[in-house]
């Protein structure tokens, strides 16, 4: 799959790296597009025998910081820590929206806010918000030093950015929301979860009225389109017609109707051209009605569910290559140049399933470091130096304990819930996760928790009810 993995321990010495591989290597940060893309999945034509440049064991590139007015974003944050962060939550929500929206929690704890910028996929969620946000990003190399441009101005096409092969993506910086200005995001997907958007919106809106909305100039004005062209897309003669006029329907209807005539949508599998330029002035005009009414953050969990128990969305960095794996508790030589998957599997896990390689299914999911991840889309040297555990060694897995199944795996024998059993593996990890980070969930989290795993039986009443029962069997 890939010819290398090197593990730098600072900025200093990635930036070297990838000067001296150029092309022939590509920065790794969480792998949720560039592994499926070295797979042949991807669709974007990678260069076959490529090298990997792993950025996560570097110190302090996982930081969010509010400096200035503003926040800044280094390149290892990943989707669930601006989920979890309260300083993105009430200054860039529209932010934390879209990156709810993102995958699955096994994909947010590794897939990167940067890395959704550099893949450059129209339809990449994370974009969108940080558009219509007016982010900028900052990107360095070892030669020439850093440059920092606006973001509309990173984008060159689909799949094309403004980077050298040299540099890399440093930092993201999001001007901090007025207290007067709302903002959200609304995503269109083939299904609720674990879907590409066939279109989504994002908008940020002020009025001079304070809490007076309908009735209150817009003051300021800002809707981005994401996957209705060739780059997530300003409609920049909504903003203009909005600015001056109050939300009445009719300038809403009016607003909705200029956005969906700067659309550009294509035909594809997810949707037609016609239904995309549609759905656009409707998710435009749902979307104005939200920031006028404040309803904008309706369905929004105070603790949405992560699934990376007690490390709070960050990677060990002391720990570098070379030293084992920690594999349920003993040390594993993992053969390297391929997914954690296969390394497992080969290694004799092969209680670790493959259903899809793509990170559609979770049935591969495996705890690395405390946080549950999709095996698939982890480049098998991660797990140098540590801890990765499996459904083999989540009950039984040292010699003190007596126990031979989770409370997870007892109560889905009991309610009926394991079925053809090819799934479960990955249910039972995420499941088991969901009790470590709530003792007693209710049936609400258990989907949240779950909403990367998909049974091919279909039957998920009695799997939810299997978790929920395990939850209050924990706490008698």
């Amino acid at each position: 799959m890939y010819l290398f993995c090197e593990s730098p321990l600072t900025l200093t010495d990635a930036l070297r790296l990838k000067a001296e591989h150029g092309a022939a290597a590509r920065f790794i940060a969480g792998g949720t597009d560039l592994l499926v893309e070295l797979a042949g999945h991807g669709g974007a034509g990678a260069k076959a025998g490529v090298g990997l440049i792993d950025l996560t064991r570097i110190a302090g590139l996982a930081d969010i910081r509010e400096e200035e007015g503003a926040l800044h974003l280094g390149p290892l944050v990943t989707h669930n820590q601006c989920v979890r962060s309260r300083t993105v939550v009430e200054g860039a929500f529209a932010l934390a929206r879209a990156c709810w929206e993102v995958g699955a929690p096994q994909i947010r704890n590794r897939a990167t806010i940067a890395g959704n910028l550099v893949t450059a996929s129209p339809a990449n969620d994370s974009i969108v918000p940080l558009m219509a946000l007016d982010a900028s990003v900052r990107v360095e190399s070892a030669a020439r030093g850093s440059r920092t441009l606006p973001l509309k101005s990173f984008f060159r096409g689909v799949r094309q950015v403004d980077l050298a092969d040299d540099e890399m993506l440093t930092r993201i910086t999001v001007p901090l929301q007025d207290p007067a200005r709302r903002g959200n995001f609304i995503k269109l997907g083939l299904r609720r979860a674990q879907a590409i958007s066939i279109l989504s919106v994002a908008g940020s809106v002020g009025c001079d009225g304070g809490e007076e909305w309908d009735s209150a100039a817009v003051t300021h004005a800002a809707v981005a389109l994401g996957a209705v062209a060739p780059t997530v897309v300003r409609a920049s003669e909504a903003e203009d017609f909005l600015v001056g006029r109050t939300l009445t329907e009719e300038t809403i209807e009016e607003a909705a109707r200029l956005a969906a005539g700067q659309a550009r949508p294509i035909d594809d599998l997810r949707g037609s051209a016609d239904y995309r330029a549609a759905m656009v002035e409707t998710l435009v005009a749902r979307l104005l009605r939200q920031l006028r009414d404040g309803r904008e953050r309706d369905g929004w969990l105070e603790r949405p569910v992560t699934l990376w128990g007690d490390t709070e969305g960050r990677w060990p960095v002391s720990t570098g290559q070379g030293a084992a794996a920690t594999v349920n508790g003993r040390a594993v030589e993992l053969e390297g140049g391929m997914t954690l998957l296969d390394s497992l599997r080969a290694a004799g896990f092969v209680g670790v399933k493959e259903g899809c390689a793509e990170g559609e299914c979770g049935a591969c999911t495996v705890y690395l470091d405390g946080m549950a991840v999709m095996a698939c889309l982890v480049p098998a040297e991660r797990a140098a130096g540590s801890e990765v555990v499996t459904v083999e060694g989540l009950a039984g897995a040292s010699a003190e304990s007596t126990e031979l199944l989770h409370a997870v795996q007892q109560a889905l024998i009991e309610s009926g819930g394991v079925q053809c059993g090819y799934c479960t593996p990955g249910i039972v990890m995420s499941a088991a996760a969901l009790l470590d980070e709530r003792s007693n969930p209710n049936r609400l989290e258990a989907q949240e928790a779950l909403t990367g795993n998909l049974c091919r039986c279909t039957g998920y009443r009695k799997i939810l009810d299997a978790v929920v029962a395990a939850g209050r069997g924990a706490t008698r």
